[in-house]
């Protein structure tokens, strides 16, 4: 694991009991279940189906969910440590981060009492595998642009349309699907559906998309083909609510994306520091260069800074006051340190870190995307300046 590169105190609302039990042991579930098979992973892009059940029986899956639906009824705390405990372990491409964040909130915070009691026993167990369907050949942060569309068909709904860079769309069972129930309304129009894959027809997975980074993490397309589903899967009591639902979340999943990309942070410096160490160049170590020394004092500025911001934001976030430009800024400045930063460590390593055998290499290829998803970094600033 890694070791401690950073001297950011834990606050008050990280430092108790509960976050620290759960937090050793997602660090012991990743050292145990994830780690040994992350290689495989990575050649094979997925993980194993039954990752996600041993997760579900250790507790460690949706631990926000509240007590009564089978969840460990934590908060945000338990959410920033499992995030930060697979990052820093090189873990990323086990999408249970967006399935405990992202996809399963939706569903406590909008779903029918018989919607909860249905479906969040089996997100909490790891009998449903979450991933939500926003993106679309011709529409990636623009969701108003989303051509799905969710027709009424009897006492249901008849969707048709076609997803892409869904993330756990090779596994995933339950799929939150953003969709048109009236096109010509704009974002009034959208409404968001909560599809359980196995019992519907008309559903169909396209390829494993080949990325350039983030191999082990199951990203596809999916097509809805007449696809039928019961009035009862509309999330919400009426269509239309989709947008306003969609904005209410958005920020919790800007925030998570910036703390993942401290927590890479976190392992690109341990790494780099731990190499330059032992490498040696002209008759000593490369940390004895005053260059090195000097790169790595800047590197580890900007990664406490961005620790402590999204520290802030969780604060913010656990007392319900986190705005969407807030979040926003977390979300593009903290990526955009992250790649500078994996960028200067590759530099450190000279040659070696050009090559796929050390962790850097991995690292420089999977931090890129983090200034695309949830929202393109641009679309943050536009976000941001809002506000002006």
């Amino acid at each position: 694991m890694t070791a401690q590169v950073l001297n950011v105190p834990r606050p008050e609302w990280l430092d108790q009991e509960d976050v620290n039990i759960f937090e050793d042991a997602v660090r012991g579930f990743v050292e145990k279940e994830c780690l040994p098979h992350s290689e495989r992973w990575e050649k094979e892009g997925i993980v194993d189906r039954d990752v996600w059940t041993k997760a579900g029986e250790a507790g460690l899956l949706c631990p926000s969910c509240p007590e009564e639906y089978g969840g460990a009824g934590g908060n945000w705390a338990h959410d920033y440590v499992f995030h930060m405990a697979t990052t820093e372990a090189g873990v990323e491409g086990w999408g249970a981060s967006l399935h405990n964040s992202i996809v399963a909130p939706y569903v406590w915070h909008y779903g029918s009492e018989e919607q909860k009691k249905k479906l969040l026993p089996k997100l909490v167990s790891g009998e449903y595998v979450g991933a939500i369907a926003m993106s679309e050949p011709g529409a990636g942060s623009d969701l108003q642009g989303v051509k799905t569309t969710a027709v009424k068909d009897g006492n249901g709904y008849r969707i048709n349309g076609s997803k892409t860079f869904i993330t756990n769309g090779g596994t995933a069972n339950f799929i939150v699907v953003v969709a048109k129930t009236d096109p010509k309304a704009g974002a009034k129009g959208t409404t968001l559906f909560l599809v359980e894959t196995d019992e519907v027809e008309g559903f169909r997975r396209g390829r494993n998309l080949d990325k350039v980074g983030m191999k082990s993490q199951d990203t596809a397309e999916l097509f809805f083909e007449d696809m039928w589903v019961p009035a009862e899967a509309r999330l919400g009591q009426e269509e239309g609510h989709g947008f306003i639902q969609l904005m209410e979340q958005l920020p919790q999943e800007r925030l998570q994306i910036a703390v993942q990309g401290v927590g890479m942070m976190k392992r690109a410096l341990h790494e780099t520091i731990n190499y330059v160490k032992e490498r040696k160049a002209f008759g000593k170590a490369v940390i004895d260069f005053q260059n090195t020394q000097f790169k790595l004092a800047e590197l580890k500025t900007k990664a406490t800074i961005a620790e402590v911001f999204c520290q802030h934001c969780s604060d913010l976030l656990i007392k319900g006051q986190l705005d969407a430009a807030t979040a926003s800024m977390a979300k593009y400045w903290v990526t955009d340190i992250q790649c500078e930063l994996i960028d200067e460590c590759v530099q450190l390593h000279g040659g070696y870190g050009y090559m796929n055998e050390y962790p850097i290499a991995r690292m420089f290829r999977d931090a890129r995307v983090q200034r695309i998803y949830g929202g393109t970094n641009e679309i943050m600033k536009l976000l941001i300046a809002r506000t002006l």
